[in-house]
């Protein structure tokens, strides 16, 4: 492998002067993959696949962020060198497989190059989240957008828009309500991934630890190809998403009162 190039963007803040408490992030928002790692020896389909990131994620991310005129953080590296969505005990944080793909470009690393992958990609990312929830000026509300393929293993997935929570159900259990009511599409609660997969490890460390509302949402992403049905997404989501504030608030303060 060549000498390790950092000359590139491993995360990305963006709309920093913004005014709403919500923070929406994006682990899986690009599938670069930076030149030493020489594409971790996948071809140009795998590396332009899901496995490699979340298609369709990035561009909801930031309709939403205009809409809500929200804080925006987004990874800037493909999952397959390091899922800024593990911490680095995870196991499938550096895949040496990802769903049919073996990752030739993972295997055999030694514990430098493993730290190298963390360096490189989850010390960033990580830094970048707290230091936008420290130096908030309300008290951050933490949305992390995902897409998801609708075929896993060769079956057809049904859920149409997953809304994810670990033990703090308060924002999911709000979204949920009101998703019912405004959509025809197949909302499911922890689908088609839940905490037990490890997937919600940003919303852990970033939202419970500290008390904040959380959620993550997974769209499949064949609603999510074109740049209408990111817009129309973006504003079903958001509009999911500040009915869900307001019945929080509204509890807040009858419970205040």
């Amino acid at each position: 492998m060549d000498k390790m190039d950092t000359d590139f963007e491993a995360v990305r803040l963006e709309n920093p002067d913004a005014t709403s408490p919500v923070l929406l992030i994006c682990e899986h928002a690009s599938n670069y993959f930076p030149p030493q790692f020489d594409g971790l020896g996948l071809s140009e389909e795998v590396q332009q696949s899901h496995v490699a990131w979340d298609p369709g994620a990035y561009e909801v991310m930031r309709r939403m962020g205009n809409i809500l005129n929200a804080k925006m953080i987004s990874g800037c590296v493909s999952r397959l060198v390091y899922d800024c969505n593990r911490p680095p005990e995870a196991k499938d944080a550096v895949p040496v497989r990802s769903e049919i793909y073996d990752v030739p470009g993972n295997k055999d690393l030694d514990v430098d190059q493993y730290m190298e992958r963390v360096s490189l990609c989850y010390t960033p990312f990580h830094k970048q989240v707290s230091q936008a929830i420290n130096w908030a000026k309300l008290e951050p509300v933490l949305v992390t957008i995902h897409s998801f393929t609708p075929i896993y293993f060769g079956s057809e997935r049904e859920t149409d828009i997953g809304i994810l929570h670990d033990e703090d159900t308060r924002l999911a259990d709000a979204m949920l309500a009101h998703g019912e009511r405004i959509s025809d599409l197949k909302i499911e609660r922890n689908e088609p991934y839940g905490p037990e997969d490890g997937v919600t490890y940003t919303l852990q460390r970033h939202g419970i630890e500290r008390g904040l509302l959380n959620v993550m949402i997974e769209v499949r992403n064949d609603l999510i190809q074109t740049a209408t049905q990111q817009d129309e997404m973006a504003e079903l989501l958001s509009d999911m998403l500040q009915r869900a504030l307001s019945t929080l608030e509204e509890l807040n303060a009858g419970e205040a009162s």
